[in-house]
């Protein structure tokens, strides 16, 4: 097994992420000024610094104790039980090894899901699907962490951290949004069913507020989206340089294993929208003539 490259370089997917966080960014500021005017009556300062100082707090996130008091649980995911770590922390070892880094450096989590995946997030967590450490093998894992260490060495997860942290404030306004509007119509209900002005006024409230929920709600949905189709370069470029590492071929079986157990290929526009990530069989091809074109170099250099 060759060793990879194992020095962090901003690559172009890392610059291109960041057009959901612009896209993000008007009703992140919306939903800051929400939460500022009432936060300023005690804290006298101006909107923008404000503003400024929630932005750095993000920069908390890319530390590791951070990620492990905070970032794994708001992620939902856990540390790996001994039977998964069996199987995680060997093959880590070898992809760590490979590309000369300690292993300690970054962090291993299981997120419970009924699907094969993982992902990186932050600047030093790596997360497995508990399904993907069930269904694959230590080779196969190898293949899945290179993956996931590709894109921190390339600075894939800077954007994503950052709007998923923009995201915190808006989704917060849109469950307000949803809750008051509830609120609304119980009480229109309990309260002005005998009059039909309070009940259009009860039902003008509840459906603005409803409005509003699904505003802040469609400025994440729109930026996520964004993200989506930015981010599927990113993992062809992930999937180039684990090949780099030398774990092309397991790579290439996680996927190949993916491709069995997934159900029928959705298609159409509405697929290609929401999808994360390219299509595991575009993948697959593209790795495996990756693999022969650098298994045809050596023998074109000794003709």
């Amino acid at each position: 097994m060759t060793s990879g490259p194992s020095r962090r370089r901003v690559e172009a997917p890392a610059i291109a992420a960041f057009m959901p966080v612009l896209a993000l960014a008007p009703v992140w500021l919306l939903a800051m000024l929400v939460f500022w005017w009432p936060v300023q009556l005690v804290w006298p300062h101006p909107f923008w610094i404000a503003s400024v100082v929630y932005l750095l707090c993000a920069v908390l996130l890319f530390l590791r104790p951070v990620q492990r008091l905070m970032l794994i649980g708001l992620l939902g995911a856990r540390r790996p039980h001994p039977s998964e770590a069996g199987l995680l922390l060997p093959a880590w070892r070898r992809v760590a090894q490979a590309n000369h880094i300690p292993p300690n450096r970054y962090m291993l989590a299981v997120l419970d899901a009924d699907e094969l995946n993982a992902f990186a997030v932050g600047g030093h967590l790596l997360v497995v699907s508990s399904y993907a450490v069930k269904r694959l093998d230590e080779v196969e894992l190898e293949g899945v962490l290179a993956h996931e260490l590709a894109h921190h060495l390339g600075m894939h997860t800077v954007a994503l951290t950052i709007s998923q942290w923009m995201s915190i404030p808006i989704l917060l306004l849109a469950q307000v949004g949803f809750f008051l509007q509830n609120v609304a119509r119980a009480a229109t209900d309990a309260f002005a069913s005998n009059s039909m002005a309070l009940t259009i006024v009860g039902r003008f409230i509840g459906t603005l507020l409803t409005a509003v929920g699904w505003v802040f709600l469609a400025g994440v949905i729109g930026a996520n989206l964004l993200g989506n189709w930015v981010g599927r370069s990113s993992e062809f470029q992930a999937d180039q340089r684990a090949v780099e590492m030398g774990f092309g071929r397991q790579l290439s079986a996680a996927l190949r294993l993916a491709l069995a157990t997934s159900g029928p290929r959705q298609r159409g526009w509405r697929a290609r929208l929401f999808a994360t990530h390219p299509p595991a069989r575009t993948r697959v091809a593209r790795i495996d003539a990756m693999l022969r074109a650098r298994q045809a170099r050596p023998r074109r250099r000794t003709s």
